[in-house]
């Protein structure tokens, strides 16, 4: 087992490799969830019908330059979020197992989830900011805008900007709804992620490995797509509105389904799971190889009495 530092560096590594496959998929996903809002369905005009022909819209207006619109921002963020999920939720799980059952390595779903959940609400609460300004910079187009559009030059004039006009507390608007969000997923991700390779094991006489990892990883994306997707709705609406559009979580809520139907959360579903399989595939997967990575570092330079405890 790495250390809490070296599981934390390790989620990071794996989390950017995954992103920077996925983040076209994340684009197209926030402008989907923004166009139409607070319209009637008879009303609402779809610039983006789907995720291929959102890419390809992007793509023939903006390049690539438009598709991977706050990609800096979507490092940073999936550092500090994978990091501290992937680098808290083992010593969380056996903290609580261990005061709970006295033994850290019973394994328990209700102590696995509450694991998840906390180590992603504090990734959240970390990496807010950055995924704001992120979801701002990618929401933003010259040529199909939808949603409330704010012309960052980049990612520090974003910072500049609403440091200036709302202090600190513009700069984490909407982390309520991130925290929900990230806590939903993170609750699924890693207990069905082991859950499904116990399984696999088990049941399939499976053997550790790529094949093991890449189907139970693919197993937790779908799940956490589930669970996930309609707070991370809500959370694109809050962390892209201009002024009070929205009082709170539930205030978007309410407006959204009220106005344009209960669906309306779902709202780019299809490009939400054509971003988090190959991405929960990927950081999963990725972080395997690189916790084995850190592992062998940490073999080699921390001292004996440390490597006795882990």
């Amino acid at each position: 087992m790495a250390t809490t530092t070296g599981a934390f560096i390790a989620g990071g590594i794996a989390a950017c490799g995954a992103v920077t496959a996925t983040h076209p998929m994340e684009t197209v996903k926030i402008r989907m969830q923004l166009q139409g809002e607070l319209q009637s369905k008879d009303i609402a005009i779809k610039k983006y019908k789907g995720v291929f022909h959102g890419v390809s819209v992007i793509l023939k207006n903006e390049g690539f330059r438009g598709i991977y619109r706050g990609i800096g921002c979507a490092y940073v963020y999936q550092i500090l979020l994978n990091g501290c999920r992937l680098g808290f939720y083992e010593p969380l799980r056996a903290a609580c197992t261990k005061l709970v059952f006295r033994d850290a390595n019973v394994q328990s779903l209700g102590v696995n989830i509450f694991s998840g959940a906390a180590s992603g609400i504090l990734g959240a609460m970390a990496g807010s900011p950055f995924f704001l300004i992120k979801t701002r910079l990618q929401s933003y187009s010259p040529f199909l805008p939808v949603g409330t559009q704010h012309t960052y030059r980049n990612a520090m004039d974003g910072f500049r900007q609403i440091y200036g006009t709302e202090g600190i507390k513009g700069l984490y608007r909407g982390m309520g709804a991130a925290m929900v969000r990230t806590g939903a997923g993170s609750s699924v991700q890693l207990p069905t992620y082991f859950f499904a390779k116990r399984r696999l094991i088990r049941h399939a006489g499976m053997e550790d490995g790529l094949a093991l990892h890449l189907l139970s990883s693919t197993a937790s994306g779908f799940v956490v797509c589930c669970v996930m997707h309609p707070p991370d709705t809500v959370m694109s609406r809050l962390y892209n509105q201009h002024g009070n559009l929205y009082n709170g979580i539930f205030d978007c809520l309410w407006k959204t389904i009220s106005t344009e139907g209960f669906l309306s959360v779902y709202k780019g579903f299809t490009a939400h799971l054509a971003r988090i399989l190959p991405h929960t595939i990927l950081t999963l997967t990725l972080a395997e190889q690189t916790n084995k990575l850190v592992r062998g570092v940490e073999s080699r330079i921390l001292p004996q009495s440390l490597k006795d405890k882990l």
